[in-house]
C-alpha cells in the first residue's frame, strides 16, 4: 500500500473509538456477511458488495473504494466491490480530490466525457481499479449473490428490494453535497472520506474473525 495511504489507515484505526455502539451494531452485520463468505468453501462465495446511493457520485464511490482498500490493508482475500445509483451522474470531483488527499492515486482516463472513468490504485503494481457512475443494476455490477449497502436514506427508500442481493443493509452517511461551492467544501469532503474510511476499515477488521 502506498506509504501515505497506509499511514492514513493507521490513523483511522486509532479512531475506531469514535464509532458509536449503534453504528457498530449495523457495521457488524456487514462484517459478519463478509466473514461468512470468507469461511465458505464454495469458489463462488468470494464476497461481493454493491454500494448504492441516489446519484452514485460521492458516498457510494467512497465506500466502494475504501472497502476494497481495507481488505488489502488487513491482508484479507480479495473482495469484489461495486457501486451504483438509482440514476447515473458522475464521480464528483470534490470526492475524487478527497480520496487523493487520503493517499489514493487517481487518474481520469476519459476526461472528454461527462461521466468519466477514473482509474484508481492504492498500492504499487496494482491493476487499475475503474470507477464511474452507473445505475446499481447496470454492468459490471453483480446480479446475484452480493451484499447491497445503501448509504443514503433516499436510495434506501427507493430500493426496498434489491433483486439478486443475498444481504441488504441500510448504512446512511451525511451527504457532503450540501457543502458544494462553500468555503467548507474541502473540509466537509475530507471529513466524509475519513468517516467512511474509518467505518469500512472497522468492518474489514471485524471480518478477520
Amino acid at each position: 500500500m502506498f506509504k501515505k495511504l497506509q499511514s492514513f489507515c493507521q490513523e483511522l484505526e486509532h479512531e475506531f473509538s469514535k464509532i458509536t455502539p449503534a453504528r457498530r451494531e449495523q457495521l457488524s452485520k456487514l462484517a459478519a456477511y463478509f466473514s461468512k463468505k470468507y469461511q465458505s468453501v464454495s469458489p463462488e462465495a468470494r464476497p461481493k458488495v454493491t454500494v448504492i446511493c441516489t446519484h452514485n457520485s460521492r458516498r457510494s464511490h467512497l465506500a466502494q473504494i475504501w472497502l476494497a482498500a481495507a481488505a488489502d490493508f488487513y491482508h484479507l482475500p480479495k473482495i469484489e466491490t461495486f457501486s451504483g445509483g438509482t440514476e447515473a451522474t458522475a464521480f464528483f470531483p470534490a470526492a475524487v480530490a478527497a480520496m487523493v488527499r487520503a493517499g489514493f492515486k487517481i487518474e481520469n482516463s476519459t476526461p472528454e466525457i461527462a461521466n468519466p472513468v477514473f482509474q484508481i490504485r492504492w498500492k504499487r503494481g496494482q491493476k487499475n481499479y475503474p470507477a464511474f457512475s452507473k445505475k446499481y443494476d447496470d454492468a459490471p455490477n453483480p446480479t446475484k449473490n452480493f451484499a447491497a449497502v445503501l448509504v443514503c436514506s433516499s436510495a434506501d427508500e427507493a430500493c426496498p428490494v434489491v433483486f439478486g442481493a443475498d444481504f441488504r443493509l441500510s448504512l446512511p452517511f451525511d451527504d457532503p453535497k450540501k457543502s458544494d461551492g462553500t468555503a467548507f467544501q474541502k473540509e466537509i469532503y475530507d471529513a466524509r472520506c475519513r468517516e467512511i474510511g474509518r467505518e469500512m476499515l472497522w468492518v474489514m477488521r471485524m471480518a478477520t474473525g
